[in-house]
């Protein structure tokens, strides 16, 4: 079955703007031009392709077209770019990314700043499940914590973020006054980002040899965590390079200092884009190379 371009890139602007009206302003067409193209692609594929709304939403039957426009704007980019032309010009390609928040916020913007011609569609999960994604199909890479390589993907291993069980010196004097011990975990209010962040059962594991469930804030924030724990709210789990600075200055203390906890992280990229994608690939390590630890 062959597809009209006009429609799969008016299809695309839709999903990508999140509109009809501003797809129309992307392409320079009026939105009837648009709405028209539409409906004339999802008659000619027999099913709804996009869920109107406030943003338009890309239906399961969309969600697929949109793949494989993708793999069309990455394989037009890809052979002006074989055939040397240098007027690159039209949409760049979109490139969807999972990553977890921890690594956007320490070293991962730097890796995307490095290159140009693409935008990026991030995915915020967390790494111990973005791999999923590349799974599904629904993104062209991802920072994962998962060492097995997804069918289909290129992995290589990045090093480790180091994490420091931090919390205020207040607050470890209140609730850790006689020590850092697992009945005063159990009482303690820690920080958790969301129902996937494990990091912190992780540490206790890791320390006291057993599971404990203390009382939680829950805050989706990297950021928010740093300053959480500064202002004594709770305990937790926070980036080495982002609480670097708090340590050294006294605002942070470690719970347990020496026990820091390392999350391997590993680049996994889809061949059908990995050509396309190798500056980012080498930004990716180059970044990573500078924060991360070996493990």
């Amino acid at each position: 079955m062959k597809l009209d371009p006009g429609q799969l890139k008016a299809f695309s602007a839709v999903l990508r703007t999140g509109g009809f009206d501003k797809a129309a302003q992307a392409l320079g067409v009026t939105q009837s031009a648009i709405s028209q193209r539409i409906r004339l692609l999802e008659e000619r594929l027999g099913c709804s392709l996009i869920i109107r709304g406030q943003p338009c939403l890309p239906t399961g039957a969309g969600k697929r077209l949109q793949r494989h426009a993708e793999d069309l704007e990455l394989l037009e980019q890809s052979l002006k770019a074989d055939i040397g032309l240098e007027d690159l010009s039209g949409p760049w390609p979109t490139i969807r990314i999972a990553v977890n928040a921890d690594s956007l916020a320490t070293w991962f913007i730097e890796a995307l700043a490095q290159c140009e011609g693409l935008l990026f569609d991030i995915i915020i999960d967390d790494q111990d499940h973005s791999a999923d994604l590349l799974r599904r199909g629904e993104v062209r890479a991802a920072v994962s914590s998962d060492p097995s390589p997804v069918q289909g993907c290129d992995c290589s291993a990045l090093g480790a973020l180091r994490y420091r069980a931090t919390a205020s010196p207040t607050y470890m004097a209140k609730w850790f006054g006689e020590g850092v011990k697992p009945d005063a975990i159990l009482k303690a209010p820690m920080l958790t980002y969301s129902a996937k962040d494990g990091l912190q059962g992780n540490w206790i594991r890791q320390v006291f040899g057993v599971d404990l469930v203390p009382p939680t804030h829950w805050m989706a924030s990297t950021h928010a965590f740093v300053d959480a724990a500064s202002a004594g709210l709770g305990w937790g789990m926070n980036p080495e390079p982002l609480v670097r600075r708090h340590l050294e200055e006294g605002t942070l203390v470690e719970l347990c200092p020496e026990q820091p906890y390392d999350v391997s992280l590993f680049w996994h990229v889809s061949r059908s884009a990995d050509r396309f994608l190798a500056p980012l690939t080498q930004a990716v390590r180059s970044c990573a190379a500078s924060v991360l630890v070996r493990p």
